[in-house]
């Protein structure tokens, strides 16, 4: 399986997620820019606002090649040899506090030598954590796992909740998901059946979330629930901008800043030792915000 393959079936993908958000949301459509890294390759960058339901969103494409940046080659211990990295990444921030936000990837890399390695990963952030919404997401997820590896989902469950937690708040960023890295045959798949792995997930976003975006979006919400809700996005913002490996992969490698910092919320709130109410539904859900849950049992 060559990499001008997973390119194109990541950009097909990307064109399939964009169609059925767009679709969903009924009102605004995504608009497409195209770009080119200095370095070598570029992308396409698909943007949605101000929706009947996506407030702001963004689905990212890229196939970026060239010499890897000196601290990138001291991270990942490489030689100097040129690189090729191509993936499709995602992030919807709804209007609604009871629609969750949701992250997405799906990526390889591979170096001159033959070096390669696929990684990812889908996580869900609920405003207001509903259990069995939360289930039926890790349900789905573990499908997707036990029918290629039957130790997938409960591996990358773990390293999911060890990824997305902010140690400077002991939360977990929301409710989980998968997380995986450098996944490159030594698990037992062959190449091809490692990509499987990673288009099966690509393409559960579509239907998981559209889903959620429908059974959610009709919900009424108070001024008070939508405070909490630009809150809890400067919990995003913090994540993204000070823990994300992917967003510090990509400005080290001269990407596009633009295409990089979309994942940033239209609307964020900070407030100074910001009390939250006891026995409220805000308090649940921060009691939530743990790793370790068992959200399938």
């Amino acid at each position: 399986m060559q990499k001008e393959e997973i390119a194109e079936k990541f950009k097909e993908l990307q064109n399939r997620i964009t169609k059925a958000i767009a679709t969903t949301d009924g009102k605004a459509s995504f608009i497409e820019d195209l770009w080119e890294r200095d370095g070598g390759g570029g992308g396409r960058s698909r943007i949605i606002k101000e929706g009947n339901i996506i407030e702001k969103g963004g689905v990212q494409f890229s196939a970026v090649h060239g010499s890897l940046p000196e601290k990138i080659k001291l991270k990942l211990k490489l030689n100097n040899d040129p690189f090729f990295a191509t993936g499709v990444s995602l992030i919807m921030h709804p209007e609604n506090p009871h629609v969750p936000i949701i992250h997405m990837n799906v990526r390889y890399f591979e170096l001159e030598d033959g070096t390669f390695w696929f990684g990812g990963g889908i996580d869900l952030t609920p405003i207001y954590i509903n259990k069995q919404e939360a289930k039926e997401f890790h349900l789905q997820l573990k499908e997707v796992c036990d029918r290629h590896h039957p130790n997938y989902y409960p591996k990358f469950k773990a390293w999911a909740d060890e990824y997305f937690f902010l140690p400077f708040r002991n939360e977990t960023r929301g409710v989980g998901g998968i997380f995986f890295d450098h996944l490159n045959g030594t698990d037992g798949l062959s190449k091809k059946e490692t990509f499987a792995f990673v288009m099966d997930l690509g393409n559960l976003f579509a239907p998981l979330y559209c889903k959620i975006m429908r059974d959610n979006s009709k919900q009424s919400y108070s001024v008070q629930e939508k405070d909490w809700q630009l809150h809890r996005r400067g919990r995003y913002v913090e994540f993204n901008l000070v823990l994300d490996k992917g967003t510090k992969f990509g400005l080290d490698t001269n990407g596009r800043t633009e295409s990089i910092l979309v994942s940033m919320p239209p609307e964020v709130k900070w407030t100074y030792q910001y009390e939250i109410e006891a026995n409220s539904k805000e308090e649940q859900t921060l009691n939530l915000l743990k790793k370790g849950i068992n959200w399938i049992a």
